[in-house]
């Protein structure tokens, strides 16, 4: 089965490069550039997970994962911060705000597949 995952960023660089890494490898991307909209993409799609950005134009990261966590109907989708924002403190700001992971910007490209399967249930993916 295909895993969907909602990339929820506003820099074109930084979605192009993960959309590209995450199709080559199989997944289904849906992209949101904006808070409000991942809010409401993530409640219609329903992903399998979900790669944050912590600073967007509209709300920031903390408050949208924080926002997800209140609908059921998401429990078990990992919300995995994918953040240039890596001063001491930021991965427990974003653990505590309701994600389930973090990985610094600039993505490592081979590595980053491997990165985000570990917030699977399933590991390989699968």
């Amino acid at each position: 089965m295909i895993k969907k995952i909602l990339l929820i960023e506003d820099n074109e660089q930084n979605i192009y490069l993960m959309k590209f890494l995450l199709e080559k490898k199989g997944f289904h991307v849906d992209v949101s550039k904006d808070g409000n909209d991942g809010i409401k993409n993530a409640l219609l799609i329903k992903p399998d997970m979900i790669l944050l950005d912590i600073q967007l134009p509209d709300i920031d990261g903390y408050s949208i994962a924080g926002e997800l966590k209140k609908h059921n109907e998401l429990n078990g989708v990992p919300i995995v911060a994918v953040t240039s924002y890596a001063l001491a403190g930021d991965r427990e700001k974003a653990i505590e705000a309701g994600c389930t992971g973090y990985l610094e910007k600039p993505i490592n490209p081979d590595t980053f597949i491997n990165d985000i399967k570990k917030y699977f249930n399933d590991p390989d993916g699968n």
